[in-house]
């Protein structure tokens, strides 16, 4: 039992990635502070243990700002800069959990297990002096001068600041519940409307051009062009991954954020697929010409299967109301622009996602316009400090978001820090 006279000197609400890292740096910087982590779980780190496949996508080898979407982009690479990945990637070495590059510049711990990152996160924070609190869920928190009442479920404690590090709503049975947003609301913070992010898309079955139940299972590259009112608003490369309920895939889970934050207005959303990427329609169309002349008893089947699966290919073809034996021979130019078509802009009749309890992130948030990019520190309410997923920042697949949640927890901690030291003058 927490007792009513405890005093810290920083108090830690969520013990996710961002949460932890901030103690381990603020105790770094900092040791004499007192500091504890409060969670409501049992046992902290659930989104670090299913993360990647429960391999955990520890960061990047390449980190910018382009690879985030929501707030400023300058206020994100001023935080990016604070913690580069090299520091990261050196910062995991100490902590005896070394990184490996794979495919696309992901890094994974060497053992490949993600229990290895929340094991050594979790030593780190015990090794610093930091308390953890797991089964002290956190139902308030109340100004009074110079400090903050924080009301748990196992008492109330005084700290002079506190850090909300409560992640967004996405992996619930995680914990996220989004009681975070509701705190910042208190305060008379905004928040961006949410979305899931990184999220798997669902198709409508009833429509024509959807063909993902036959294709269960089937990956391929592609491009996925999403449009509002005609206009690209975002061109997203990667595996295409067809599934019963329409698509995965890292494709299909970076252009989620954008078809659900579209959604939101009332434009009209479009979302094609380019299974030829990089390839224009024209560029394509002119193929095709030149493999008529060269192969023209090639069937539609087989020159097609040469851009997606044999499978695919079939599903495309079919759908299209052509005979897949046909031969390149005997196709009308208007046949074949309509293949050409199909495979450079094939319409996927998107419905929605599936929701927050399969999504990687939460977008939207607390607004990057209302904090303190040198800080982290509410402009609103001095001593309120914000990190991590809860903000309105949202970055790709591949290791980003944790790039965040590691880089937003160093600039919060070395201004807690900051902040105890005597003032000079």
């Amino acid at each position: 039992m927490i007792s009513a006279g405890a005093d810290l000197d920083v108090a830690i609400v969520g013990a996710g990635a961002a949460g932890l890292a901030t103690a381990i740096f603020a105790k770094r910087a900092d040791p004499a502070a007192r500091v504890s982590i409060l969670d409501g779980a049992r046992q902290p780190g659930a989104k670090i243990l299913v993360s990647g496949g429960s391999r955990c996508n520890v960061t990047n080898s390449v980190v910018t700002e382009a690879d985030f979407n929501g707030g400023s982009s300058a206020v994100v690479r001023r935080v990016l800069r604070a913690l580069p990945v090299p520091a990261t990637i050196a910062f995991f070495a100490g902590l005896g959990v070394p990184l490996r590059e794979e495919s696309n510049g992901k890094l994974f711990p060497e053992s490949g297990r993600s229990r290895d990152v929340l094991a050594a996160l979790l030593a780190e924070v015990s090794r610093v002096g930091a308390a953890l609190r797991p089964n002290t869920r956190v139902l308030d928190l109340a100004p009074t001068p110079g400090a903050f009442v924080v009301t748990t479920s196992a008492g109330e404690i005084r700290a002079r600041a506190v850090v909300l590090a409560t992640g967004g709503l996405s992996l619930p049975k995680t914990g996220s519940d989004g009681w975070g947003y509701e705190a910042a609301r208190r305060f008379g913070h905004r928040i961006v409307p949410t979305t899931p992010a990184l999220v798997p898309l669902v198709l409508d079955a009833t429509r024509p051009t959807s063909m993902h139940r036959s294709l269960s299972g089937v990956s391929h590259p592609a491009e996925l062009d999403v449009r509002v009112d005609g206009t690209t608003v975002a061109r997203v490369p990667g595996a295409l991954l067809w599934t019963h309920f329409g698509l995965s895939g890292p494709a299909a889970l970076d252009a989620s954020r954008h078809w659900l934050r579209a959604t939101l207005e009332d434009g009209i959303v479009e979302v094609t697929a380019n299974v030829c990427p990089g390839r224009t329609f024209e560029s394509v169309d002119r193929r095709w010409t030149d493999l008529a002349r060269a192969r023209p008893r090639a069937s539609l089947i087989a020159i097609a299967s040469e851009s997606v699966p044999a499978s695919a290919a079939a599903a495309m073809i079919a759908a299209l109301g052509l005979p897949g034996t046909r031969t390149l021979a005997t196709l009308t130019r208007d046949d074949r622009r309509r293949i050409v078509h199909a495979l450079t802009a094939w319409p996927l009749a998107v419905s929605g996602s599936r929701g927050y309890a399969f999504a990687e992130v939460t977008a939207g948030g607390v607004p990057l316009d209302e904090i303190r990019p040198a800080t982290m520190e509410s402009r609103l309410v001095p001593g309120l400090y914000f990190v991590g997923e809860i903000l309105d920042v949202d970055g790709r697949l591949g290791g980003f978001n944790f790039q965040w949640a590691w880089a937003s927890a160093r600039v919060a901690a070395e201004a807690l820090a900051a902040r105890r030291r005597p003032n000079p003058c």
